[in-house]
């Protein structure tokens, strides 16, 4: 008698904001891609330098999450579909899969007139989690924060994205924050961060005006170009648009957008970025930049760049990477921040490079790494 067939390991994918643009979107693709509806476009960990890393497969991955809205996921992917986020006739043909990770959502918080304190929200919120683990019978879940940002901390009290990230750790689930969002970067923490075990990555995904940045500040630097100003304008409209509109938020927005400039060019050039909420644009988004600079004998001249895109298109098949990245790299025992992420984020942790170009080399130089033929 065979000995039975070993079924591959499920991964949980629990996404905080998890009826958002960005969490429909992630569902709705992948469960595209696992049915051969579309190639992977966007997706890195599908190219072929991942192959032999042993990242779990697309069609292992489970949905659920975090939210405090309550448009389900099917009717929203509709609302995308609708807007050209997604491909006409998508939502209907995955609706099976939408709807499953529809039951697995549970409400956020803290909401109006919550009176849990921070104890009771993040242990619910780790309670959450282990029970989707078990329900599901997942290996393991990984955390990712795509909700809306926040502004940044004022007071003691922990924000909603801190909370979520402690919940995480707590439920012993790797964690990634893909917003500006404080989430896992508040001192208060630091220690759970160090003494979990985990691994986890940086903040703020990096996928349109600060992508082209961070090649294009490079590049100035090396071929010894003086950039006198960098200024930048973004037009988008959507929930993150709406966030944006608070000043604070766009803050933590922009420190993000300015330590890509100066990490790559040694200093802050003159000049700003400036958010402005059009709800006409939706999930689409205009990003200007106009850079001033000297060429040889003080001859200035001008680079202008304009990057127009979706944000949930662009941003999506980054969530499934780092996901399956960091699925794979608690699977191989690894714990503490991960730097070799740095490709996928405005704000990295750890010691990483700032140049694009190395930052991939570095990315490839870890898939080789969780392949299963090296060693921790």
């Amino acid at each position: 008698m065979s000995a039975p067939r070993q079924l591959p390991p499920r991964v949980g994918v629990w996404l905080i904001g998890a009826r958002g643009s960005v969490a429909t979107t992630v569902v709705a693709g992948c469960a595209a891609l696992t049915a051969g509806l579309r190639p992977p476009t966007g997706l890195v960990t599908e190219t072929p330098a991942f192959a032999g890393s042993g990242l779990p497969a697309l069609s292992s991955l489970v949905f659920g999450g975090h939210d405090t809205l309550d448009c389900p996921l099917p009717k929203r992917a509709e609302q995308l579909a609708a807007g050209g986020v997604l491909p006409p006739g998508l939502p209907a043909a995955v609706e099976t899969e939408l709807a499953a990770a529809e039951r697995e959502i549970r409400p956020g918080g803290p909401l109006p007139g919550d009176t849990r304190d921070e104890e009771d929200l993040i242990a619910a919120f780790a309670t959450d989690l282990r029970d989707f683990v078990r329900r599901q019978g997942l290996d393991r879940a990984v955390v990712v924060n795509v909700a809306s940002t926040e502004p940044a901390p004022t007071g003691a009290a922990l924000p909603a994205s801190s909370l979520y990230a402690a919940a995480a750790l707590r439920a012993g689930c790797p964690y990634v924050n893909f917003t500006p969002s404080t989430g896992l970067h508040h001192p208060d923490l630091a220690g759970l961060a160090a003494s979990s075990g985990l691994p986890y990555g940086g903040r703020d995904g990096k996928t349109g005006q600060t992508l082209l940045r961070s090649v294009l500040g490079p590049m100035f630097a090396q071929r010894a170009l003086a950039v006198r100003a960098w200024s930048g304008t973004n037009l988008l409209g959507g929930g993150d648009g709406a966030a944006l509109a608070d000043p604070a938020a766009a803050a933590a927005k922009n420190a993000g957008k300015e330590r890509v400039l100066a990490d790559t060019l040694g200093t802050i050039p003159e000049g700003q970025v400036h958010i402005d909420d059009v709800p006409a644009l939706g999930d689409w988004k205009t990003a200007w930049d106009h850079v001033a600079f000297d060429g040889f004998l003080g001859t200035r001249m001008v680079l202008q760049t304009i990057w127009q895109g979706c944000d949930s298109a662009l941003a999506a098949p980054l969530v499934l990477d780092l996901a399956r990245l960091l699925a794979r790299a608690h699977e191989r025992g690894l714990s503490g921040p991960r730097p070799e992420l740095a490709f996928f984020f405005k704000d990295p942790v750890g010691d990483a490079p700032a140049s694009l170009a190395e930052q991939y080399a570095e990315l490839e130089r870890f898939a080789r790494r969780l392949s299963e033929e090296d060693g921790r």
